[in-house]
């Protein structure tokens, strides 16, 4: 019934290889009695009354992990019905709201999507071609590399795995060092090194979450359409939704956005976004956001991405084949749990049609976007992804169909528009 029904260490398992986690990465807000007296909370953005459940959910949710900021969004059959911005916090310099700016990590990867699937639908790209060639990738190290297909990338069939080798989004030292570079290193670094590896596993035979798929994608992305990728994704994907917020984000503090959430980690790391060697809190140079983009790196609005939903209701910006491809079984069938990755999605047959949906974690971000087989859609984006109460965070999924099941009586009036959309 609800978007995915296996254990909660298998969740974490999976939400921590969506966020890359590596090292150790983790994000929480150490705190103690006194900080938590000291905060207060603040419910912004606009709802009704029979949509408390909500609320109720996200309270108890950030109080029991001291989560100083959250947005979430809701959609019934098209309709925002719910737009709410959450703060557990004594810091007054912030105040998130339905149109706050957050981090939204893996998030990113059912856009990236959407625009390979556009191009394919505009004869810009196959689905079938091969990755090698396309970007002219080297297979002396594995002539296996050579059978990589795009919808090999999108699906995770590629064959590298960060269980095996480790993902090299998160090894920036480790590839500085063997290339001889310094710090930072781009996404053309990432590539080279990568190349010159092994795949773990034949392509097309083995599910393994790859972030480094989807910076191939980008690339595709790229090279097909004669533009940067957030060019594309914004005019091709983005704009026609009316959606102009959304905007890949930038790793240093000073970077931050107009509107952009501050981001909470109990962990820190020697900066990988410049070669002074300085110990960072770990969402502010742990990791190199920007070679993230298209796997991870955009900024969003819960109401925004909301609104990206829809795309996947009706044909429009896709095509009624295009969607149908999204959310296609790949080669390799279902898993043991039910579920599938399809093209960019995360999809479990349920009776009465598919949920599909996407979890995002990097140190300072937790997030998750759900469309459900009956309507339903939402979005909820936090500011960290773990805290000193070990408790967990993959518990939101089940906890906000909980919340939806509980209500009875659905507003049907649309806030898309009190939100520019």
């Amino acid at each position: 019934m609800i978007s995915e029904t296996f254990s909660v260490s298998r969740r974490n398992a999976l939400r921590l290889l969506a966020g890359g986690a590596a090292a150790g990465l983790a994000g929480g807000l150490p705190t103690s009695p006194a900080s938590a007296a000291a905060r207060a909370w603040s419910v912004t953005g606009r709802s009704a009354t029979s949509l408390k459940p909500f609320d109720d959910t996200l309270k108890r949710f950030m109080t029991d992990r001291a989560i100083p900021y959250a947005s979430l969004a809701v959609v019934r059959k098209g309709k925002l019905v719910l737009a709410r911005g959450y703060n557990w916090t004594a810091d007054t310099s912030f105040s998130a709201g339905p149109t706050s700016l957050f981090r939204i990590a893996s998030l990113s990867k059912p856009i990236t999507a959407a625009a390979v699937l556009k191009l394919a639908q505009d004869g810009k790209l196959s689905l079938s071609a091969k990755v090698a060639p396309l970007l002219g990738l080297s297979t002396t190290a594995d002539p296996r590399l050579a059978n990589v297909t795009v919808t090999h990338l999108l699906q995770h069939l590629g064959g590298w795995d960060s269980g095996v080798s480790g993902d090299p989004m998160f090894r920036d030292q480790v590839i500085a060092s063997a290339l001889g570079v310094s710090l930072p290193i781009t996404q053309a670094h990432i590539v080279k090194h990568t190349s010159g590896l092994k795949l773990d596993h034949a392509p097309g035979t083995t599910y393994a979450y790859s972030n480094y798929g989807y910076v191939l994608l980008q690339k595709i992305i790229e090279k097909a359409s004669g533009v940067s990728y957030a060019s594309y994704v914004q005019s091709k994907v983005l704009t026609p939704l009316k959606i102009s917020r959304m905007t890949l984000g930038r790793t240093a503090k000073s970077l931050r956005k107009s509107g952009e959430a501050p981001y909470f980690s109990q962990y820190t790391g020697k900066s990988v976004i410049d070669t002074s060697g300085s110990v960072v809190p770990f969402p502010y140079g742990g990791f190199n956001l920007e070679n993230m983009a298209a796997h991870g790196g955009w900024l969003a609005t819960a109401v925004d991405l909301a609104k990206f939903t829809t795309l996947f209701d009706a044909a429009g910006v896709l095509t009624s084949a295009s969607i149908s491809k999204a959310f296609a079984k790949p080669s390799i069938g279902v898993n043991p749990d039910g579920w599938y990755y399809g093209l960019g999605w995360q999809v479990r047959p349920v009776t009465g049609g598919l949920n599909t949906w996407h979890t995002g974690s990097l140190a300072g971000t937790s997030t998750l976007m759900v469309r459900r087989y009956d309507g339903l859609s939402w979005v909820v984006l936090f500011d960290q992804r773990d805290d000193a109460s070990g408790l967990n965070y993959g518990a939101i999924d089940s906890l906000l169909h909980t919340a939806a099941n509980s209500v009875k009586s659905w507003p049907t009036n649309n806030l898309f528009s009190t939100y520019g959309l």
